[in-house]
């Protein structure tokens, strides 16, 4: 999870009511975890601080100190001790020894860990469950060098013959954790003189081998430039224990090099620090200057080359959402921040309204869904025809990293996606063209359908390529029953209206995922209805319906806010409809509104608001 370096978007202290559920989250989380060893790693008169990341990880600890706790979906249903945490309390999660020191090489490269890898004790495999927090430690150090949650029980891991993935690693020694956050938390030598490193093969420069794959940034860690594979999986690994030599000298002398060893990597670390903090001030001072002026050149720029790039006619029409986070953003200069508010046009819509009137693209308001939509590009222009788009080479990603955060957050993601079916009217442009009537189509799809036909039958204008002729098969797809009677059919039909009058003749359904779980309704998407009213005198409440349509539990969710708002709230069945209320106890629209956003992702436009109260 912490292979790749991340930015923290705020840093803050902890209210006394966040501090105890915090606690009682940990105690509950982790009983084996005494009040005496919470309150070691979060004292009662300390400052509690959370950094809250683009990837929803929370990060909490004393401030001006070591992370201890970081939570993986800022909910508190996957919170975890920091390898500092386990340090100074090594019992509070049950921990898998490895089989040889040499093996956590590939621990702390980033690599997860495998059965194979494990020293079974003689009673037998231990018991757990999937999803337990678990430590990892090497042979004769109490000092646990890494955390993750398992994959399977103890039953699937037998019925398996203890092979595959036992623990997925979600953070390890020495990886980016610490300096990720704002403020940069450092260990100091003392911190780390006070653990006992035991075993003279850990963190020592064991090679791996050539076949191992699977492992993280290395560019932490002494083994740069080699590929090792998920722990145990790897070719045969050579237990220090069987090589004795009992000399009491040798074993100080590796106990010191290994203190050598852990304190120079630390001088390393701050040196680090201090570099990224000099190139984040240099990237924050260089945006400061940026002026309205310099962002409205930014934009545009950045438009032209999305527009030369990435944006497809028959992709047209486009939210001018979609059009800003899918395609303007992408097209920005490295270690630039475009930040509409911060140009003179202060609103997405207002910029794209510009543009339009400046003739260089065509765009409508959807009073439905309140959204600027993107229709058409004027690819003849002078700014189209004049600009040089830049050519950008591709990164190359760690796949690994993302893998894992993919992994950590695919269950909490909401994804939302309109599709259509083939009605009566455009079946024979489907039949056609050998397509499946009976299949949900994009609406990139569906164009490519209908763009197929005309390019079979040679429909486009020779006189004028954007024009397509429309044939007695096309014309009635497209305007049967639409027409009224007694005005005449049109003949032709220009390429840009072509895609959008196509999908509107098909059968609107769309698709709802979250995590594995996967819903298609017909018709368009319904809205999260959000509602204040007043009762008896003064009285307000907070009404909200409609979270069925995005996969949300109504009780959950009413759990959540009571917490989050501080008031009481009930469920009920919605009368003569499928579906339920959550009755919130105040005026607290914003709140609820903020909380379907950040945490459920519901996108903002399917989010309708309604203040009753107000005159």
């Amino acid at each position: 999870m912490f292979k790749k370096a991340i930015e923290a978007k705020s840093h803050q202290r902890l209210s006394g009511a966040d501090r105890k559920k915090l606690k009682r989250t940990i105690r509950d989380r982790f009983p084996r975890a005494s009040d005496a060893d919470i309150d070691a790693l979060l004292p009662p008169k300390a400052e509690i601080t959370v950094s809250k990341f683009v990837n929803r990880v929370h990060l909490y600890g004393v401030e001006g100190n070591f992370p201890m706790f970081f939570d993986v979906d800022g909910r508190g249903s996957e919170i975890f001790p920091t390898v500092f945490a386990l340090w100074k309390v090594p019992e509070m999660l049950p921990s898998f020894i490895l089989k040889g020191g040499e093996v956590s090489q590939f621990v702390i490269g980033g690599a997860d860990l495998m059965f194979p890898g494990i020293s079974i004790p003689a009673e037998g495999l231990p018991s757990f469950l999937v999803g337990e927090p678990w430590a990892v430690k090497v042979p004769g150090n109490p000092a646990p060098i890494a955390v993750g949650s398992t994959t399977m029980s103890t039953a699937e891991a037998l019925k398996a013959g203890l092979r595959g993935k036992a623990l997925r690693i979600t953070h390890y020694y020495r990886d980016l954790l610490w300096e990720s956050v704002e403020g940069h938390y450092v260990p100091n030598a003392g911190f780390l003189e006070d653990v006992v490193f035991e075993d003279p093969v850990f963190l020592s420069s064991a090679q791996v081998p050539d076949s191992c794959e699977g492992s993280g940034d290395s560019s932490n860690h002494e083994n740069d430039g080699v590929d090792s594979k998920e722990v145990g999986e790897s070719a045969d690994v050579k237990d220090p224990t069987s090589d004795s030599h009992p000399t009491s000298k040798t074993q100080l002398d590796s106990d010191t090099d290994t203190v050598e060893q852990v304190t120079k990597a630390v001088g390393g670390f701050k040196v680090t620090d201090n570099i990224a903090a000099d190139e984040s001030t240099t990237v924050v001072e260089e945006q400061h200057t940026l002026s309205a002026e310099d962002v409205d050149a930014y934009l545009d720029k950045c438009l032209l080359q999305a527009l030369h790039t990435t944006v497809n006619d028959k992709d047209l029409p486009m939210p001018g959402s979609t059009l800003w986070s899918n395609h303007v953003l992408p097209c920005r200069p490295s270690g630039i921040t475009l930040d509409i508010k911060k140009s003179s046009h202060k609103k997405l819509s207002k910029w794209l309204q510009a543009k339009s009137s400046a003739g260089l693209i065509s765009v409508k308001e959807d009073k439905y869904k309140k959204e600027t939509v993107l229709f058409s590009v004027n690819r003849s222009h002078l700014d189209y025809l004049s600009f040089k788009p830049e050519r950008r080479q591709e990164q190359k990603v760690d796949q690994g990293g993302d893998q894992a955060i993919k992994e950590t957050r695919s269950p909490k993601l909401l994804e939302v996606s309109e599709i259509y079916k083939p009605s009566v009217h455009v079946n024979p442009i489907f039949a056609s063209v050998g397509a499946d009537t009976g299949k949900l189509y994009s609406a990139s799809e569906a164009s490519d359908v209908v763009f197929k036909y005309i390019e079979k039958g040679h429909l486009v204008k020779t006189m004028n390529k954007s024009i397509v002729v429309l044939d007695p098969t096309l014309c009635d797809a497209l305007f049967k029953g639409a027409i009224k009677k007694g005005s005449a059919y049109p003949t032709e039909i220009h390429k840009k209206d072509l895609g959008s009058t196509f999908v509107s003749r098909m059968q609107a359904h769309h698709v709802v995922t979250r995590g594995s779980e996967s819903v298609v309704r017909k018709g368009s998407v319904r809205t999260i209805q959000i509602m204040t009213e007043r009762r008896q005198g003064n009285k307000k409440v907070t009404k909200l319906s409609g979270m069925e349509t995005f996969l949300m539990d109504a009780d959950a969710l009413a759990s959540e806010l009571q917490k989050k708002c501080a008031c009481s709230t009930s469920v009920s069945e919605l009368p003569g409809k499928k579906g339920h209320e959550v009755l919130i106890q105040g005026s607290v629209i914003d709140d609820v509104a903020r909380h379907l956003v950040e945490q459920y992702g519901v996108p903002k436009r399917y989010i309708e608001i309604l203040d009753k109260t107000k005159k």
